[in-house]
């Protein structure tokens, strides 16, 4: 199963856009980041809905942020990205009349949610200032 990148790629260029002293452009984060604009847009917009991030049409415009590092969460991008899911495994549903595949999907499922609990709340601890200094552990 592939990995989602959305997180992490947009984490990366939330922290770039902090050191800009301009906006960037949709181009330029596509060209940093080996992907196609028009994703970049639609993910950047995504951000912008949720008011971290501000576009500003002609020149000179482009992406900038619209609130300090310190003020988003790993929990804040990772929300406004769509929730990409945490966890490549989960439950199979092969036979679904089977009691053992059914014990092991609600198992596994009561596992997954309480981890994916526990990892939102961490998220929210963790402002986007924190991985630009370094400080995360």
């Amino acid at each position: 199963m592939r990995q989602d990148g959305r997180l992490s790629r947009m984490l990366h260029v939330l922290i770039h856009m902090d050191k800009q002293d301009g906006a960037m452009t949709s181009e330029v984060i596509a060209q940093m980041l080996d992907a196609n604009s028009v994703v970049i847009r639609r993910t950047m917009a995504g951000l912008r809905d949720a008011g971290f991030v501000v576009s500003e049409k002609g020149h000179g415009g482009g992406w900038r942020l619209a609130r300090p590092l310190d003020q988003l969460t790993l929990l804040d991008i990772y929300s406004a990205v769509g929730e990409p899911s945490i966890f490549a495994v989960g439950p199979a549903y092969d036979m679904p009349g089977c009691l053992i595949e059914q014990a092991v999907n609600a198992t596994l499922t009561g596992v997954f949610d309480e981890a994916e609990m526990l990892l939102r709340r961490r998220f929210a601890q963790v402002t986007l200032a924190d991985i630009a200094k370094g400080l995360v552990r």
